[in-house]
């Protein structure tokens, strides 16, 4: 059976196309650092967005019309991994994610709920075998159920903690049957909204705790991908104990975790969390914490999760100067944590906005590679802090010098002159090269 049966193969055709259902930009085989374009950039399709979506949002049913609507239960879940399949196929993605509970029903009890999973899970081990697309991450839904209205790691009550181990403990048990190449701790609930009634020490010590735990048990099983942690900014709490990088990052350190996790940043989350999607890349780069990418974005005249598809040149070509930076996402990727808006309902609007999102990434990282073998920026930059390469500058970067000799240093300056940072001219410059990139 063919669910997208109007749509064939995506295949790249390049600039002057005028096939919609064509990348543009987007050549698998084009070569950037020595990779092509599919091993560096690592594309990867969320199972929950693009097949479970059903276009609801807080004040309106959901509108999306797809082919396997007529199913429900355990039909329904497996019509959408036959579905899911088709459409890595014909869009040629290597990977995708996804949460337990998209790819099946959970139950009323916990050895239900594994039952389903284990025979979802069994039909996707069996499409993997003969696929090239493969798993990025999986993780947990521990944020939709009642029992989650606290948290899951943080909650006040040890049942809803062990309940939580649980389903990470099936996670990674999934993970490592399916060779998944990642796993994130999507904390959705993990936070709190008033103090009046939250013990926030035990809260993070518990967080801490759970977070050890997890390693321990990927070790005894032998999982060996990647642990992420997506940090998550007002969704839906106010006091998120993961708000953003800086936070993320000075938690790992405090409890010891730091070398056992890196992060999963989104897009959206960071301009939720009063970011750019660039500053959380930087932020997790230079502290070699960068780990895979939710590529997606956000709508800045509201103030919530709308998880577009990227089509922001400006921010995509940005976020890959920090990813050609870090020499690529390592076992990451980006995945399309992205939705079609609730007025784009049929199933092929699912085909159109991937080509979008993969043309703007892929346009992103040729101006990007092209900016850093030009080295604009990192040219400017030295330039710009030159006056700590000599001198007093340098005796400072050296730990040579303290306050009693940069105080008789300063007695000693007739004037201070600043340099000007012309963020202006350097934006005149990133333009050019965009549109360059648009010309070919």
């Amino acid at each position: 059976m063919s669910y997208f049966e109007k749509v064939n193969q995506i295949k790249y055709e390049g600039p002057n196309s005028t096939n919609p259902y064509a990348f543009k930009y987007y050549n698998p085989e084009e070569q950037i650092n020595g990779k092509s374009m599919e091993e560096f950039l690592r594309f990867a399709v969320s199972y929950w967005h693009t097949f479970t979506g059903e276009g609801s949002d807080p004040f309106g049913q959901g509108t999306m019309v797809r082919p396997y609507d007529k199913f429900s239960g355990m039909d329904l879940a497996k019509a959408r991994v036959e579905a899911s399949f088709e459409f890595f196929e014909k869009m040629n993605v290597p990977f995708f994610c996804f949460h337990d509970f998209d790819v099946a029903p959970e139950a009323d009890t916990l050895k239900e709920t594994y039952k389903n999973l284990d025979e979802i899970v069994a039909m996707i081990k069996e499409y993997l075998k003969t696929s090239k697309t493969k798993l990025l991450w999986n993780t947990a839904n521990m944020f939709s159920h009642p029992r989650w209205l606290s948290g899951a790691a943080t909650s006040p009550n040890a049942d809803v903690f062990a309940y939580a181990a649980a389903k990470v403990k099936k996670g990674l048990e999934i993970g490592k049957e399916l060779g998944s190449e990642n796993y994130v701790f999507w904390g959705g609930r993990e936070g709190y909204e008033t103090l009046l009634n939250t013990d926030m020490k035990l809260e993070l010590d518990n967080l801490a705790r759970f977070f050890h735990m997890a390693k321990d048990y990927a070790n005894e099983i032998g999982f060996t991908g990647q642990f992420l942690i997506e940090p998550k900014p007002k969704e839906p709490t106010k006091h998120q104990y993961d708000f953003d990088v800086a936070t993320g990052l000075a938690f790992l350190q405090s409890y010891g975790l730091k070398d056992h996790f890196k992060f999963n940043i989104e897009a959206n989350h960071a301009t939720l969390a009063g970011h750019t999607f660039e500053h959380e890349l930087h932020v997790a780069r230079i502290n070699g914490m960068l780990g895979s990418v939710d590529a997606n974005q956000g709508d800045p005249l509201l103030g919530w999760d709308t998880d577009e598809f990227p089509t922001d040149l400006y921010s995509t070509t940005l976020a890959m100067y920090e990813i050609i930076k870090n020499d690529g996402l390592g076992s990451g990727g980006l995945n399309f944590d992205a939705k079609v808006r609730r007025g784009s309902f049929d199933p092929e609007d699912l085909f159109l906005a991937h080509i979008a999102g993969m043309d703007s990434f892929a346009v992103g990282t040729k101006v990007a590679q092209k900016m850093i073998d030009d080295k604009v920026l990192e040219d400017f930059v030295a330039d710009r802090y030159r006056s700590y390469t000599e001198g007093i500058g340098l005796e400072i970067v050296e730990g040579k010098t303290d306050f009693k000799k940069l105080e008789q240093y300063a007695l000693g300056l007739d004037r201070i002159t600043n340099k000007s940072g012309r963020q202006e001219n350097l934006k005149m410059i990133l333009n050019q090269y965009l549109l360059d990139a648009y010309r070919g």
